[in-house]
């Protein structure tokens, strides 16, 4: 029910609304759509940090906890889904560091 004169009031100036050819609004993503996001997709965090990896030929497997984690630290935060790869990639620093010299590490070959 939005109209352009919402818009307006809101702070957006004319020229940049006379370009909007739709205007819809959005719900905020729930934990269940935000873990979805983490690993659905043919190209998801996840699938990504696998494959990351699977270069030093090791599984890396998620468990359900730590990405129910990752999406409640982006609701949390109020990032959403633009937020789930800066939560993600701070968790995984340390270990992407240090998983080259550890030992005792179950191997992909």
């Amino acid at each position: 029910m939005v109209e352009p004169e919402d818009l307006i009031r809101f702070g957006l100036i004319p020229e940049f609304i006379g370009r909007l050819p739709v205007v819809a609004t959005l719900e905020e993503l729930d934990e269940k759509a935000l873990i979805e996001i983490l690993t659905k997709p043919k190209n998801a965090l996840v699938k990504q940090y696998g494959k990351l990896f699977e270069y030093d030929d090791v599984i890396l497997e998620f468990e359900e906890d730590a990405l129910v984690s990752v999406a409640k630290e982006a609701i949390k935060r109020n990032t959403g889904a633009r937020g789930l790869r800066a939560i993600l990639e701070q968790a995984m620093l340390e270990v992407m560091y240090e998983l080259p010299a550890k030992t005792g590490i179950k191997n992909a070959s």
